[in-house]
């Protein structure tokens, strides 16, 4: 199957209207057109099951506790360098 093939099958089953070469909409036409076609991909969307849900929650308290730990070792491996390179035991003048 060619290229120009796939091209053309993708493009004939488009669902889409075709694009009007009309004069240029006015200010409250652009807007409406604009919620019209918010609601319409607000209609497309599907809401997960609550298997879904709590499966991606787990995912994401997982991940984050998983860059805490990362964050918080990096945090004590940096400030025991910097203590270790900057905290001498050079003599102090009082």
């Amino acid at each position: 199957m060619s290229e120009d093939q796939v091209t053309e099958t993708a493009a004939s089953s488009s669902k889409g209207r075709p694009a009007k070469k009309a004069a240029k909409a006015g200010f409250f036409a652009r807007i409406a057109l604009f919620v019209r076609q918010v609601i319409g991909e607000l209609k497309k969307v599907v809401a997960p099951t609550r298997k879904e849900l709590i499966n991606y929650t787990l995912v994401v308290l997982v991940f984050v506790a998983i860059m805490m730990v990362i964050v918080t070792l990096l945090d004590l491996g940096f400030g025991t360098a910097v203590s270790w390179v900057f905290g001498g035991t050079a003599p102090q003048d009082r």
